[in-house]
């Protein structure tokens, strides 16, 4: 006993350090080094006191403001790039979209030019991409456009590569279908599709969307997906060009029924 006391007193302090040393390299393993930084915090935290609320606050308030010049920069980017496409199209009015009902999100947008900036029933609008759709309806200060992509909506279309005509309806689902008039159509997926000089609703060539997948054995026609151009989910501007719709054509009957009240 006398002796184990005595390697007590001479050696307590070194097994109690070694202890120590033992417990916190097991507690380390065991927390993946949330112990020693709990210690840390604890050890520091007089020297590095919390934000007050207000200090908190006042950092809120400066990411808010950081996040509304990031959406003003967007915002103004898009806006130059409308004008310069705008300023390379002649006589065009550029709008906002203001309105859009979310049971019609793919039916009618609303936008914020009218009479008096120039707009008429007929013009055609145009996004970043290619063809939106026209205007269907004029206030002094507003318009509604009807989108491609309403089911009442189609027009004479034809493939940029092979000329192989046919009609775009819309569709609800944001995408639009042509349908050929050929039976055995020269197409195949990746294709441009443009408006026709056979439609009477817009003019020729603008620029639709192209093709997603086909069905060549659809009856009574071989039809297509069209992957629309123009980002109609996110639209926030769109170019109004002044069109008038054709009374006559050159044309056979089936080419140019691409007024939305024909059946």
């Amino acid at each position: 006993m006398f002796a184990l006391r005595r390697w007590w007193d001479r050696y307590a302090t070194r097994a109690g350090v070694a202890t120590l040393v033992i417990a916190l390299a097991w507690a380390m393993r065991q927390s993946q080094g949330a112990v020693i930084y709990e210690i840390y915090q604890v050890l520091t935290s007089p020297l590095q006191p919390g934000l007050t609320q207000a200090e908190r606050l006042e950092n809120a308030y400066i990411l808010e403001l950081q996040q509304r010049v990031i959406e003003l920069e967007n915002q103004n980017q898009s806006l130059r790039d409308n004008i310069s496409y705008a300023e390379s199209q002649g006589k065009v009015t550029i709008a906002a979209v203001i309105g859009r009902s979310a049971d019609s999100w793919w039916q009618e947008i609303t936008v914020n030019k009218g009479s008096l900036a120039g707009v008429t029933e007929g013009d055609t609008a145009t996004g970043p991409g290619g063809l939106v759709g026209r205007v269907v309806s004029v206030s002094p200060n507003t318009s509604q456009i009807l989108l491609v992509t309403d089911p009442t909506s189609q027009m004479g279309v034809k493939v940029s590569r092979s000329r192989a005509l046919g009609i775009v309806r819309g569709n609800v689902d944001g995408r639009v279908v042509m349908q050929f008039f050929e039976t055995t159509p020269d197409v195949k997926p990746g294709d441009v599709i443009v408006t026709s000089s056979y439609s009477r609703l817009f003019p020729q060539g603008v620029p639709v969307g192209r093709i997603e997948s086909m069905d060549l054995k659809k009856s009574p026609a071989p039809e297509a997906v069209i992957q629309l151009s123009s980002p109609l989910n996110i639209l926030e501007w769109v170019t109004l060009h002044p069109f008038e719709a054709k009374t006559d054509v050159n044309a056979p009957p089936a080419e140019i029924i691409d007024d939305a009240s024909t059946p």
